[in-house]
């Protein structure tokens, strides 16, 4: 899903909350890529060093519309000042790691459900005219507190749209599952940990969705361009069988069954069955939505040129019909992750 060629944000006023994490790094790589005359690119986050690291590569001498805001969304009166004159935010700000959500559940609620509400509230307030929060796979059907502080953000994001009054503004959101190569997921991890002769497997059924840095900002890219509000936009990507990831790394390793931790799932949903009634497939990816009365939901049908999906309809890693073999996952490891990868 990339957006179509006449988009543009030359010209806009952008803001990405975590902008020095794995995916805003990424984003405004992208954006700056493809349209160099955007009007002012802010990069919100709390951390001084990589904002200081990030901004060497990005010199206001040659990046003019560049800025670099430090600021933790848990603040709201300081995100409030770094809105103004904004017209787009993409919201990737979050605590993420499962296990630390279950010892430290008060962080996590501080951060994506608190701090998603200080952001919808900056948002009307300031006269921006776009929000899209990103979500992921853990937040249908949650077993873990990280998924349900997610769901909850997804809830609050999507109920935006019905508070903002007259304002021109819409909220929509992007849910997709594992990005390879990004910080704390499994890819770095079993490649640094092959040295010891051995990698470490939760459970030997387990099975995840994929999806590259790349076609994540595409997929944002995308909403911005195409949402109306409400919608929470879920790409159709591959799967990938843990075993077959350890075995794409490191095929001569010992695989160790250590079971699961804390709040983990052997498999992800993206979109749950109790969804069907209100998801639409938009060919190469799918929408859902709130339960709305028909003509409402024509609409959605309509712009998104879809149609609604069978009624029981669910979305699972483990029940994909789209699945990575040992050497595709090689091959977007070397492409995505580390051009250096070789399992010699």
């Amino acid at each position: 899903m990339k957006p179509s060629e006449n988009f543009s944000l030359n010209g806009k006023s952008v803001l990405v909350t975590g902008g020095t994490g794995s995916f805003g790094k990424k984003f405004v790589e992208t954006v700056l890529q493809r349209w160099p005359q955007i009007k002012r690119l802010v990069i919100y986050s709390r951390d001084e060093l990589k904002q200081y690291e990030m901004a060497q590569l990005y010199p206001k001498s040659k990046y003019d519309g560049i800025r670099f805001f430090i600021g933790d969304i848990r603040d709201a009166e300081r995100f409030k000042r770094a809105c103004e004159g904004i017209e787009i935010i993409v919201h990737a700000a979050a605590l993420k790691q499962v296990p630390a959500a279950e010892y430290n559940p008060m962080e996590f609620i501080k951060t994506n459900i608190l701090g998603a509400e200080n952001v919808i509230n900056a948002a009307l307030d300031t006269g921006v005219k776009q929000v899209v929060a990103l979500s992921t796979d853990k937040a249908a059907s949650p077993i873990n507190l990280y998924g349900a502080t997610k769901l909850c953000s997804d809830k609050l994001f999507i109920s935006a749209n019905n508070i903002k009054g007259r304002r021109d503004i819409h909220f929509s959101v992007v849910r997709y599952g594992n990005v390879m190569g990004s910080r704390g997921s499994v890819i770095p991890f079993f490649i640094e940990h092959r040295k010891h002769g051995f990698l470490p497997i939760t459970h030997p059924e387990m099975t995840r969705f994929n999806i590259t840095l790349d076609e994540g900002v595409d997929l944002v890219l995308f909403a911005i361009e195409k949402s109306i509000g409400s919608e929470i936009f879920v790409p159709k990507i591959p799967s990938y069988k843990i075993l077959d990831v350890a075995e794409a790394i490191a095929p001569y390793a010992e695989k160790k069954i250590v079971g699961i931790r804390p709040g983990e799932k052997i498999h992800e949903e993206m979109i749950t069955e109790h969804d069907s009634i209100s998801t639409i497939d938009g060919g190469n990816y799918y929408i859902i939505l709130p339960v709305l009365p028909e003509k409402e939901l024509d609409k959605f049908i309509e712009h998104h040129r879809g149609k609604i999906v069978a009624k029981g309809f669910k979305y699972n890693s483990g029940t994909n019909t789209h699945w990575l073999s040992v050497e595709e996952i090689r091959k977007l490891i070397k492409q995505h992750v580390d051009p250096n990868f070789s399992v010699e």
